[in-house]
């Protein structure tokens, strides 16, 4: 388990964060990203460099371009010589009627939720495949398996990165490579902390309201899943234990999809 090395897109806060803590502290080098500056984010690598033995290093790429996206994973493997696990966690959103959805907008949600995960995964999977050791672990969402209205570009998206998910699977199934997808319901991020405080006051409602009758809606437990959660989870599909578990969508939605 250890000196494995982890490219995590979207990684300084939320799932993505969660998920590096777990993998430093599994003493894996790991690989941060985002798009903001490197000084941004000095204090959060040396925190993580801390929690185990392997080495912390961030990488600044805006994945909404094209450019930036192709070479985010070969500066990784630049860095650290190879990648063995790659979270493709990127995501951003747009809530609009599809007839009034900014077409700058919905290029900017493909661009970052699925082209980045194509771009990162046909970088990395050669040197997996060569090694007969590998994991991709994609975070696509429960709206990757169902839909919601407004919600056209990400709802769009997470189908097709599940798509994706299968497709390499397939075609890495006899080479030592896993390929799966993560997908969470609503998760308790500083995200949508935010949204929940806007919400209630756009409608009136208390806070509480908005999380049981607006967001958590379609989550049966009602209860928000926790980032630590999905991190527990792709640390598990690394294992080896994990090895005959791929081209599959493992659900973490509160009973969402059980609908």
């Amino acid at each position: 388990m250890s000196e494995r090395v982890a490219l995590v897109t979207g990684s300084t806060s939320g799932i993505g964060l969660a998920i590096a803590h777990k993998f430093a502290q599994m003493n894996y080098h790991v690989a941060l990203n985002s798009f903001e500056p490197a000084d941004a984010w000095t204090t959060l690598v040396a925190e993580l460099d801390g929690l185990g033995s392997g080495e912390i290093a961030y990488f600044q790429a805006d994945l909404s371009d094209g450019a930036a996206s192709r070479a985010l994973a070969e500066q990784a493997i630049a860095r650290f010589g190879r990648i063995d696990v790659l979270v493709n966690n990127a995501g951003i959103q747009k809530v609009a009627p599809i007839e009034e959805f900014p077409e700058d907008d919905w290029q900017r949600i493909v661009s970052v939720s699925l082209d980045s995960a194509f771009h990162a995964i046909r970088t990395s999977l050669p040197g997996m495949t060569e090694r007969g050791w590998g994991r991709i672990i994609n975070i696509a969402s429960a709206h990757g398996l169902r839909a919601s209205p407004f919600k056209s570009a990400y709802v769009a998206t997470k189908h097709a990165v599940v798509g994706l998910t299968k497709t390499v699977a397939l075609e890495a199934a006899e080479k030592g490579v896993t390929v799966n997808a993560i997908c969470p319901g609503y998760v308790w991020t500083p995200l949508v902390a935010k949204q929940v405080a806007d919400q209630a006051r756009v409608h009136g409602l208390s806070e509480e309201d908005v999380i049981r009758q607006v967001i958590l809606a379609p989550q049966p437990t009602k209860q928000f899943v926790q980032p630590g959660e999905i991190a527990e989870m792709a640390a598990y599909l690394c294992s080896d234990w994990a090895r005959s578990i791929t081209g599959s969508t493992i659900s973490i939605d509160g009973g969402w999809t059980a609908k």
